[in-house]
């Protein structure tokens, strides 16, 4: 019985974070003031510098939406590998987001210090913003998750942890969801190809 008291308050708080999942999306933005062009975008690193894209130009970029908090926060590790191993191919962005069941609470300096301390993280991280579709979702974001922008995917991220991964043209090619790992073969393919 004692594990029940456990289990239930679990079950509770999947059940309406699902349900705040399915209320909670798919707002209109104009995008009209978006460009086409990932290499257009400017963001703010996790220490407040402003960020070209067009810095990563020639490389492929894995976008991931990370949370300190998370289930899939291990992948941090993975994260870093992939990073050390595909340097010369690919630049790991992270972007920290409090968007799912609040695992993201800590302020930009606090996350920094924890993904350098916990996992040796040294890929570019971005400051905390929003990745799911709202009025206030990250321009990146807004790229990645409308398809007249980056030409077919609508799909914001359901989960901390989701990937997407842009050629080194600026398409985007692919979506992981959260339960795939960063050393899975269905991402290192695209770069053990050579």
């Amino acid at each position: 019985m004692k594990i029940l008291n456990y289990i239930i308050p679990i079950l509770v708080v999947v059940f309406c974070s699902v349900l705040y999942s399915y209320f909670d999306k798919n707002t209109k933005v104009d995008l009209k003031n978006f460009s086409k062009s990932i290499y257009d975008y400017e963001l703010t690193s996790i220490d407040g510098e402003k960020v070209s894209l067009k810095e990563f130009k020639g490389k492929k970029m894995l976008v991931v939406n990370v949370a300190s908090k998370c289930g899939y926060t291990y992948q941090y590790s993975d994260l870093q590998k992939l990073h050390e191993k595909y340097k010369d191919d690919l630049v790991v962005l992270g972007f920290p987001a409090n968007d799912f069941l609040w695992q993201e609470p800590a302020k930009n300096s606090q996350i920094k210090t924890f993904c350098s301390t916990k996992y040796g993280v040294t890929f570019p991280m971005f400051e905390k913003s929003v990745v799911k579709k709202k009025e206030n979702q990250n321009p990146l974001y807004v790229w990645l998750s409308n398809k007249d922008l980056n030409g077919w995917n609508d799909s914001a991220p359901s989960w901390n942890f989701c990937k997407y991964l842009i050629d080194d043209e600026g398409k985007l090619i692919e979506f992981f969801s959260q339960s795939v790992n960063p050393l899975d073969e269905k991402i290192t393919n695209y770069f053990d190809k050579k």
